[in-house]
């Protein structure tokens, strides 16, 4: 594609040489550049695009996409200044796949919680119409029988533009893509048109890399401020961060949840070990005649929200009531995602993602409504992120349990032990009413071995308890200070429940 072709559209570009340059290949990575190639210098957490420039030049770059000036000394070489190279990055990559978000219908959800699952019903509900939906998220990006391991939850925008254009071509006609915070304010997904966006909710997390809850929100806002007059902004009217939403959005809003006046109400739900029902009162003009009964595999008084957040999409979207019933009900369980793993023993284990205070208290809740006998979890924060909520993630934690193990998640830099202080305020403060206080030892356990404290947890429930394993959900490593090793939650509880299935007669638990 010629340059000047490749950079219509892109605010402020401004072509330094040939504008006629055949560009063959895009690129951010220096080590990938090929002969014809543009170069996009785009800065990163660690290192900044610009100081490779050479590099890729040497390597058979034609042209360079930045936000510095052309180099002075009269070069031939084509180079693109923009004002931020991210959204430079992102539109040209838009161009150069030929808009392949113009051969979909594409619908991004946003939230603290949930995007995953509702995304995957979404998927599931599109499917069932017809529509042939691919789906990018945090666990998996696939459409058919194609599947790819996502490496972030929102891809690099030229990564993304690529996946649009190789699925949209392999025959997709629809697409659910988590859109994320981050990428968000790192313009991953600049340029494509929404249909519809799914706001699921908003509570405190990444503010390591936000610094304030403001700028959390605002993150989340922009893709609701980019949308169209044609297009529908999905809110969740039980989140008070919606009617600001709803202020920020030139789109037609639907709203969802149980709160009075929602346009696709939760009426009723009814929960069991084997899944969920629900009764849904749908507003005049939204669709299904005035209502829809949902029956799900999924647990959960969570799911029932996101199923009624994927529910309100597709018939804001001109889904039929029917289809959206038989999308809920062939909803395989979202990996990772108050995922059971089920061996044969006389209670549960459910293994899920939940990092934050908010998604923790809302999972034990909904383990709470399957009545067991008791609620045994095993929990830890990550290290290098937001330390204000390792004492409220402990809070929740003990508060919600009848046992706690406090562990490690993904400790990275830092003292396993260090991070597990600054969550032990908040099991304190929840199991005695003081932050300092000594809590009965039979309430909580300290475990930083990660694969220990699973197995002390499965060793420990006896029959109709329930062992929640939270915070790494479908993650199949763990980050250390120096290496990341193989783990995963599901496999380190199967081998755990296969090592009490052999433990002698009479032996103790622990």
């Amino acid at each position: 594609m010629e340059l000047r072709k490749l950079v219509e559209g892109v605010p402020g570009a401004r072509i330094t040489g040939d504008p006629l340059t055949k560009v063959r290949g895009l690129t951010y990575d220096s080590r990938a550049v090929e002969t014809g190639f543009l170069f996009a210098a785009i800065g990163g957490q660690k290192r900044d695009g610009n100081d490779f420039v050479e590099e890729a030049i040497r390597a058979g770059a034609v042209a360079v996409l930045s936000s510095r000036p052309a180099p002075p000394g009269g070069s031939s070489m084509a180079w693109v200044r923009v004002e931020n190279e991210r959204i430079g990055l992102a539109l040209l990559s838009r161009n150069y796949y030929g808009c392949p978000d113009r051969r979909m219908t594409m619908i991004g959800v946003t939230g603290t919680n949930g995007k995953t699952t509702v995304c995957h019903a979404i998927e599931s509900i599109l499917r069932e119409a017809g529509q042939k939906p691919c789906l990018l998220g945090t666990v998996i990006y696939r459409y058919g029988r194609e599947e790819i391991k996502a490496e972030r939850t929102t891809p690099e925008s030229l990564d993304l533009y690529r996946l649009l254009d190789r699925f949209s071509t392999a025959g997709a006609r629809s697409c659910a893509m988590e859109v994320s915070s981050h990428a968000l304010v790192l313009h991953r997904a600049s340029g494509i048109g929404f249909a519809a966006a799914v706001f699921t909710n908003l509570t405190q997390d990444h503010l390591d890399f936000h610094g304030s809850m403001e700028a959390y929100f605002e993150a989340k806002a922009g893709l609701f401020r980019a949308l169209q007059p044609s297009s529908i902004a999905i809110l969740n009217a039980d989140d008070p961060s919606a009617a600001r939403l709803r202020q920020a959005t030139r789109a037609r809003v639907v709203t969802f949840g149980e709160a009075k006046g929602a346009d696709v109400r939760i009426a009723a739900c009814r929960f069991s070990p084997q899944g969920l029902e629900a009764d849904l009162e749908i507003a005049s003009g939204v669709g299904g005649d005035g209502g829809l009964f949902l029956r799900s595999p999924l647990l959960g008084r969570a799911n029932a929200r996101n199923l009624a957040a994927a529910a309100a999409a597709a018939l804001a979207l001109g889904v039929p009531a029917e289809a959206i019933a038989r999308g809920a009900a062939a909803l395989a369980i979202v990996p990772g995602r108050f995922e059971r793993v089920d061996a044969g023993q006389p209670f549960m284990v459910l293994v899920d993602y939940a990092h934050t205070d908010d998604a923790l208290a809302q999972l034990l809740a909904a383990v709470r409504d399957l009545k067991p006998r008791r609620i045994i979890t095993v929990f830890g924060c990550g290290g290098e992120r937001d330390r204000e909520k390792r004492p409220k993630m402990g809070r929740a934690a003990a508060a919600g349990s009848d046992v706690v193990f406090v562990t490690s998640d993904n400790p990275r830099g830092e003292d396993p032990v260090a991070i597990i202080e600054g969550v032990l305020p908040g099991v304190r403060e929840a199991l005695t009413g003081d932050p300092g206080g000594a809590p009965d030892p039979a309430r909580f356990r300290v475990v930083p071995d990660r694969k220990e404290a699973i197995r002390q947890a499965v060793l420990l429930a006896e029959a109709d308890d329930c062992v929640v394993i939270a915070g790494k959900g479908h993650e199949t490593y763990q980050i250390l200070a120096d290496r990341t090793i193989p783990f995963d939650d599901r496999e380190v509880v199967r081998e755990a429940l296969r090592g009490r299935a052999t433990r002698p007669r009479g032996q103790a638990a622990g």
